[in-house]
């Protein structure tokens, strides 16, 4: 006769769950300030949006985004710090062009087998970035599901809400000839195109991602592992002096495809290629790979994580506030990264 099923039998450990949310309590509290209302009910978090004080239009930003297959390169547990600090700011700061100041964070992580270590090292990330980012992680969801995950694989998912006031949308209708075009540099890859560098480096380039590298001064992997830039703090301060055209933090698409997307009524984009420092690590996954110019950009970052159009009497004092003027709004359409117009 067999024994009877449980769901620990099945695969899922409650009490390790419920002593993994007890273990990450004060993490989670450490991104608390007073506008979370704390409650015993643990079905949902609660929030006063005190923030919209002053608003004459308090209008709710919502963001979805995970790390994708960068998580295939965390092979030690305090990589999944860096993690978390990614699953963040990849949320957070796809609230910016919009203006929208985050308000919390929610997090969902799935895996085969709970791992208390790799799992509350993802916490601390995203406790550490959401103190960064001014927002409260106000709670989320830990799956453990052995039927859809093998052993050490792990899917993480983020949510992000901010408030911005309708009367101060940037609008991209206003863009002309002539505006700046300014930014801030990236850390690296970030969370985008890990899927092309892996297959780059690894496949085609037969690279050791454990190998220490001259040209970065660290090994592949260690590089490729950089966290994701926050930039809450900078652009949110360049509205509130300068203000703003149009916005895009650089991630899916790359940079020709995230600049490209801020232009309408067939303007275009001419940027300055001396203007700002290409990390080595772009130009070793385009060698390794024999990866055209264009999918690169098309593709990644290539050192920029967040540009801006403002007005052309504007960039002065953005550059001050340590914006980099990148270029220029053009009449004919196509952006132009300095090795043609695409």
């Amino acid at each position: 006769m067999n024994p009877p099923l449980s769901y620990e039998a099945a695969g899922v450990d409650i009490a390790a769950a419920e002593r993994f949310v007890a273990a990450i309590a004060p993490i989670v509290r450490s991104t608390h300030d007073g506008a979370v209302v704390e409650h015993p009910s643990r079905f949902a978090g609660l929030i006063r949006p005190s923030a919209t004080t002053g608003m004459e239009d308090p209008l709710i930003a919502a963001t979805c985004d995970g790390v994708g297959t960068k998580v295939l390169l965390a092979t030690d547990p305090a990589h999944y710090e860096g993690l978390g600090r990614d699953l963040v700011a990849m949320n957070v700061n796809d609230l910016l062009p919009l203006g929208a100041r985050p308000l919390l964070f929610l997090d969902y992580l799935a895996t085969g087998r709970l791992d208390p270590i790799r799992l509350e090292a993802t916490l601390r990330g995203i406790a550490a970035a959401c103190r960064e980012a001014r927002c409260a992680l106000l709670g989320g969801e830990t799956a453990e599901m052995p039927d859809v995950y093998r052993p050490g694989e792990v899917e993480m998912a983020g949510f992000a809400v901010g408030l911005v006031d309708g009367r101060r949308l940037p609008d991209p209708a206003t863009v002309r000839p002539g505006d700046a075009v300014i930014g801030l540099p990236s850390t690296g890859l970030h969370a985008n195109g890990f899927s092309l560098a892996r297959r780059a480096l690894v496949d085609r380039g037969g690279l050791d991602l454990d190998a220490f590298h001259s040209d970065l001064g660290a090994t592949l992997g260690d590089t490729l592992r950089t966290p994701t830039a926050i930039y809450v703090d900078r652009v949110l301060a360049l509205l509130e002096t300068v203000g703003f055209k149009a916005a895009a933090h650089i991630t899916g698409g790359g940079l020709l495809g995230r600049t490209g997307a801020m232009l309408s009524g067939g303007l275009g984009m001419r940027l300055d290629p001396g203007s700002y420092r290409r990390p080595a690590i772009f130009d070793i996954i385009a060698a390794a790979g024999e990866v055209t110019p264009r999918e690169m950009a098309s593709t990644f970052n290539m050192g920029l994580g967040f540009v801006v159009i403002v007005a052309a009497t504007a960039a002065e004092a953005a550059t001050a506030q340590g914006w980099l003027q990148l270029g220029a709004v053009v009449a004919d359409g196509g952006v132009d990264l300095g090795h043609g117009r695409a």
